[in-house]
């Protein structure tokens, strides 16, 4: 015999052999511990909050799934002519047990009262999260004085005192009994079992069932959890692999599945997504779970942060990644059930295409979390229609920089100047014995080597000599002129930006909104304060310098009225750069690439072609930040 049943007196006791487990629906971490709950205790029933007309349809559907489907039952005809569904989605606490009961031969009894049209209520609940630290017993009664009680003549009420009496008679014919059910209906289905509150009188009405698949495009809409997440869920089990913590693991995977997907349209930019950038990334989407006063990130946590972290390309690529279910044309039986070959359904927010019936307002049965639509605005690629029309119009004659990036690189080249002038005066520096001043610090290389003499070493760097007006960058070497087929030379517009020649990709293939084309910097001179210069990809006096390196670096030795030019790069300058800046009586210093941020480069390397100055007014509205 099954052993004897809790005590009257515990938390979810409701009858000598009836168990409850409140639930909140749509929750993944809700699911397993439905699951975890039948498996662990001998329950020969298990009741679930639905009517007995969809049993049929709803454990056939089950029996389809990982293919998530849904269940309709049209509306009496009334004031509204809608229909109220079923999602058979693997992370519905209410599905999952069913799906267990099924698989562990456990009798299913469906037991919420037939109702013409139901009134569902969805609510702002704690996260389920903590059900990973705290009992479910802890968990409901920390919840139950926030729960508004229901109108006695409501049909709330009317539910909660059906389900009551088919519980009573559940216990005539089993011995111990698991009902799961919504934590919002377990206290008052308790309370009218305790007071054997009156079943009311059902009213009759001849149920119109049916099951559609659902469009896959359309999944977000519809289930509980993220797609991805769900899927998540689904493949732990159907390889048998951990899937206890996947509403934290699985965002942490559903990012890299995202910064994969980046990787495959747009390398360059999924360069940036560093692991410096992830660490940065999780603490904010973990601190805006807290302002939300969450232990888990919503979908728009996630894609804001992925936005202000880095850019909209990967908030764009999470957003679609998020809505991916992999398990759509899977089916646990092997087949294909009858009416997956029917034209899908198309959810949407409350209301749903429904095939052969038309748009139609959509309740749930399985009502859980509230949900708080927020806008938040992110800049997709352009279709590729209109990136012709733009090509089309495009006035080769009238091209112009973007003001924001101007100042953003000429602030960098400015501190790389800083930097080289730095690099000059160091070249100077000596060592001297402390006698009364420590100068420009300790030199402790000196003085470790003159430990044995007692004697202390301070450093003396003499200002430096001379001053950098050439700025060289390069940020791919050697550079591809297959790659790197624009070439120019702009001159400053004001005063306070330098003359600028450099090599980039082509902008015409990657246009970004009207007049607006996207390009990468190659290379690219710097000359401040600025000058005119003649356009170095056609000065004669450079026609002997194969190379687009050599010829940025070239005409930065011809132009340059200083001694000193500074040069980032990869990699140390080769003699030949060294012997051209020789002839030219100048000097390189050099400056590591790797000395600066990878992620600001890529920033910087990335910059806008408009097609005049009045773009210049709306260019924003088309620019993605990185």
């Amino acid at each position: 015999m099954p052993p004897e049943p809790s005590d009257r007196t515990e938390v979810l006791a409701i009858g000598p052999k009836i168990r409850a487990l409140p639930i909140i629906h749509g929750s993944g971490d809700c699911a397993i511990r439905a699951r975890e709950e039948l498996l662990a205790h001998p329950y020969d029933c298990l009741a679930v909050p639905l009517p007995p007309s969809f049993r049929g349809d709803v454990e056939e559907a089950v029996d389809a799934l990982p293919s998530i489907s849904v269940v309709l039952q049209r509306d009496a005809e009334g004031e509204t002519d809608g229909f109220t569904y079923v999602p058979v989605d693997p992370c519905q606490p209410v599905v999952a047990a069913i799906r267990t009961a099924m698989g562990e031969r456990i009798a299913r009894a469906f037991v919420d009262l037939e109702s013409p049209r139901f009134e569902g209520r969805t609510g702002y609940y704690p996260d389920p999260y903590a059900l990973k630290r705290v009992r479910v017993e802890g968990f409901a009664s920390a919840i139950l004085p926030g729960l508004p009680p229901p109108d006695p003549e409501g049909s709330q009420a009317r539910r909660h005192a059906w389900m009551a009496n088919r519980l009573r008679e559940l216990e005539d014919r089993h011995e111990s009994i698991l009902f799961v059910c919504s934590i919002t209906d377990w206290p008052w289905v308790r309370d009218a079992y305790q007071r054997r509150a009156e079943a009311p009188e059902p009213e009759w009405f001849l149920p119109q069932m049916r099951t559609c698949r659902v469009d896959p495009k359309t999944l977000i809409f519809l289930l509980g959890e993220l797609p991805y997440i769900t899927g998540l869920y689904e493949r732990g089990r159907r390889e048998l692999t951990p899937d206890d913590n996947l509403s934290v693991d699985g965002v942490k995977e559903m990012l890299l599945a995202s910064r994969e997907r980046l990787r495959k349209d747009r390398p360059k930019v999924a360069r940036r997504i560093t692991p410096q950038l992830l660490s940065v990334y999780f603490r904010y989407v973990r601190n805006l779970s807290l302002v939300e006063r969450r232990l888990t990130p919503d979908l728009y946590s996630l894609v804001m942060a992925a936005k202000q972290t880095a850019g909209d390309d990967l908030a764009l690529a999470l957003g679609e990644t998020a809505r991916e279910y992999p398990y759509h044309e899977a089916f646990d039986r092997g087949e294909r059930p009858w009416w997956w070959d029917e034209p899908p359904l198309r959810m949407g927010d409350g209301r749903a295409e429904v095939p052969s019936w038309g748009t139609a307002a959509m309740t749930s049965r399985l009502p859980g979390q509230a949900i708080a639509w927020r806008s938040c605005e992110l800049r997709p690629r352009p279709p590729e229609p209109d990136q012709k029309k733009w090509k089309q119009r495009w006035d080769p004659y009238g091209m112009c920089s973007y003001p924001p990036e101007d100042q953003r690189i000429e602030s960098f080249q400015r501190h790389v100047a800083d930097q080289a002038r730095a690099i000059l005066g160091a070249d100077l520096a000596r060592s001297e014995k402390f006698t009364t001043s420590v100068r420009d610090g300790i030199d402790i290389r000196e003085t470790l080597r003159n430990w044995h003499k007692g004697d202390l070493y301070v450093k003396v760097i003499p200002p430096s000599r001379g001053s950098i007006d050439a700025v060289v960058f390069l940020f791919d070497v050697p550079a591809d002129p297959k790659v790197y087929v624009h070439r120019a030379t702009w001159f400053a517009e004001h005063a306070e930006e330098s003359t600028l020649a450099f090599f980039a990709t082509d902008p015409m293939q990657n246009l970004v909104g009207p007049g607006i084309a996207q390009a990468e910097y190659g290379g690219a001179l710097f000359l401040y304060p600025p000058r005119l210069i003649p356009d170095i990809w056609e000065d004669p006096r450079l026609r002997r310098l194969d190379t687009l390196e050599e010829r940025l670096i070239g005409g930065a030795l011809l132009h340059s009225k200083e001694r000193h030019v500074a040069l980032v790069c990869p990699k140390p300058p080769p003699a030949s750069w060294r012997r051209l800046a020789r002839r030219h009586g100048r000097k390189l210093v050099h400056l590591p690439l790797r000395k600066f941020s990878g992620q600001l480069l890529e920033r910087l390397r990335t910059f806008h072609v408009l097609n005049g100055k009045h773009v210049r007014s709306y260019a924003a509205d088309f620019i993605r930040e990185m």
